[in-house]
């Protein structure tokens, strides 16, 4: 190849000179150093090869906020939350935060004039906040059986459809795990299987508030009542951990009068996702407990950082203050009002497309958005193609839209579903019928016999 005379980028046209002819390196660093716009382009170029987020259908995570909040967010990038003494006024924030989100699931002990009442922290996301909320539990058991836990292996009750950091606990932290299954015309646990699977060591049941699958409420007011009656007839005390990771921002402005929260006695700690319902950009979770009672003294640790005493219960230490900053955003711009309203939109338009489903010959609506704004459903008997084939013909017109099997007990079911998220329109909704009405069409005329498959996607 010719070499090149370097230019000013001031003169040279924007794709010409050295870094539009030679290969970037991708494994090592490159020699030399290049223009902040040339840097800039190159990778803003690659990003265009992804999906458009607002058009992933399958996430949870929130892909449009305010401009005033993006812009909050930018201007605190460089603050890191742990550093509390340095950043009051963001310490102070999560503080706020983690109380208003308490209080959302009715906490004991709350005073209206001290956040630091509430007991509970913000994570990155859901995960590190199930993590700390299995803690917890794990510690209350060791507590409660004393010296006679040597040679017991402490285990914990959930339905196969629990998200996998269910499972990266229970392996990261020693816990058996105890699954219950699904059946083909059943994607949530019940309570009465809960009893056939608890025992003195079990460190807790998890209820879901919205399951991944499907977006369907787990019966945590009847998981509670049978495990009342349990510790009524038998004295074994098991608490309940609810992960309200999708549904905790949903269910008190859509279903308030629905029990699930604190107002349940055996629920000891609740996860929630600000990434998912709660409006906010990823990464941003809260973890909050019944009272300090339930948060075991041994996982709260002290440490003398940069100023101050602090006290952390959290698995990371450092991260970026921003998250937290947008959260509270969101908690401000709307209330309860506008949180309100704003899952009655998304719910309205997740019921609409349920509608236009369900009238439709081709398939079978599992959950309809009621619950919260999630739309599962799969194909009717007899046509010659699967939901992978109709999942991978929606990608040709940039929805992505995931199909996928069900858990143990109804593996051989798959299942399409749409997470209706602020900045999916109802305008939007309806290009996305128009589409796979389109993709229908074409698959009613090619009849590919089921030629994409779980494994296909997994490639």
């Amino acid at each position: 190849m010719p070499h090149v005379k370097y230019r000013s980028p001031s003169i040279a046209p924007a794709y010409t000179g050295r870094l539009s002819t030679d290969p970037i390196p991708s494994l090592r660093l490159p020699a030399e150093a290049m223009e902040p716009s040339a840097a800039y382009r190159f990778i803003h170029d690659e990003l265009m090869l992804d999906g458009s987020s607002r058009l992933n259908l399958a996430t949870f995570v929130t892909t449009w906020m305010d401009p005033e909040a993006e812009k909050l967010m930018a201007e605190t990038f460089d603050k890191n939350m742990i550093d509390k003494d340095e950043y009051p006024a963001t310490a102070a924030i999560e503080s706020r935060c983690v109380a208003m989100v308490a209080d959302l699931f009715h906490a004991e002990d709350l005073r209206d004039d001290d956040a630091a009442t509430a007991v509970g922290v913000s994570t990155i996301g859901s995960s590190e906040a199930v993590m700390l909320g299995g803690l917890a539990l794990k510690w209350r058991w060791k507590e409660r059986v004393g010296d006679e836990r040597k040679g017991r292996t402490p285990n914990l009750v959930m339905g196969s459809n629990v998200q996998v950091v269910w499972e990266k606990f229970c392996r990261y932290f020693e816990v058996e795990p105890r699954y219950i299954p699904m059946a083909e015309d059943r994607y949530v646990i019940t309570a009465e299987q809960v009893l056939d699977y608890v025992d003195e060591d079990t460190i807790g049941v998890v209820g879901i508030l919205g399951t991944t699958y499907t977006g369907e409420l787990e019966p945590i007011a009847e998981i509670c009542a049978v495990l009342d009656k349990l510790q009524q007839d038998k004295g074994l005390d098991i608490p309940v951990h609810v992960d309200a990771a999708s549904g905790g921002f949903v269910v008190p402005f859509l279903h308030p009068d629905v029990k699930w929260d604190f107002r349940l006695p055996r629920v000891a700690s609740i996860n929630v996702s600000g990434h998912k319902y709660g409006l906010t950009y990823p990464g941003i979770g809260f973890v909050v407990w019944r009272n300090a009672g339930a948060l075991p003294e041994d996982l709260v640790f002290r440490v003398n950082y940069l100023g101050g005493d602090m006290p952390t219960f959290t698995l990371n230490f450092s991260k970026a203050g921003n998250q937290v900053v947008g959260q509270y955003y969101n908690f401000l711009r709307l209330g309860r009002a506008g949180y309100t309203h704003v899952m009655q939109c998304l719910s309205a338009t997740a019921r609409w497309l349920s509608d236009q489903l369900e009238g439709c010959q081709h398939f079978e609506v599992i959950s309809d958005g009621s619950a919260i704004p999630v739309v599962a459903f799969r194909l009717k008997g007899g046509f010659e193609y699967n939901e992978f084939d109709v999942s991978a013909a929606l990608r040709s017109y940039g929805w992505q839209v995931p199909a996928y099997t069900m858990p143990e007990g109804a593996e051989n079911i798959s299942v399409l579903r749409v997470v209706v998220r602020e900045g999916f329109s109802a305008d939007l909704a309806r290009s996305l019928w128009a589409d796979l009405n389109a993709v229908l069409t074409h698959l009613d005329a090619i009849k590919p016999g089921g030629y994409f498959t779980q494994e296909h996607f997994s490639h």
